[in-house]
């Protein structure tokens, strides 16, 4: 099954395992370049830092899911771009709690929100990113 297979607001815990899975892939790159680039002093910390990012992406991943097929419901409004609005921001609140800062917060929340809020609407409208030109 994949994400836009079901309708929105509908198999949260599959939607969320979805996006859970793919927030974890893109942290062990993250990881996996970060550590290339900058080398830790020891294989322990390597994991350490490979495992820190790796876990809150995953987190952020499931966070997203969730609220955006909870917001769904409760709106009564699945189709909506403003509930991928709403999980990208509290993605990014989970990021500024983790990091302890509120200017990260809040910098997340607006950009991981509209980024998903633009990523839907563009789902909708059937904007094209790559490809060949539709004539």
């Amino acid at each position: 099954m994949g994400y836009w297979d079901e309708p929105e607001g509908t198999a949260c815990l599959e939607k969320t395992w979805i996006t859970t899975k793919m927030a974890t892939a893109l942290g062990l790159v993250g990881s996996a370049y970060h550590i290339v680039v900058f080398q830790p002093d020891s294989a322990i910390a390597a994991v350490q830092k490979a495992t820190t990012a790796t876990v809150t992406m995953a987190t952020m991943g499931a966070i997203f899911g969730m609220a955006t097929c909870l917001s769904a419901q409760a709106r009564e409004a699945p189709d909506e771009p403003l509930n991928y609005f709403i999980g990208g921001c509290a993605s990014g609140i989970f990021l500024g709690a983790r990091t302890h800062s509120a200017m990260t917060g809040t910098t997340a929340c607006l950009g991981l929100g509209t980024l998903a809020f633009f990523s839907k609407a563009a789902k909708m409208e059937g904007w094209r990113i790559y490809g060949p030109p539709k004539l």
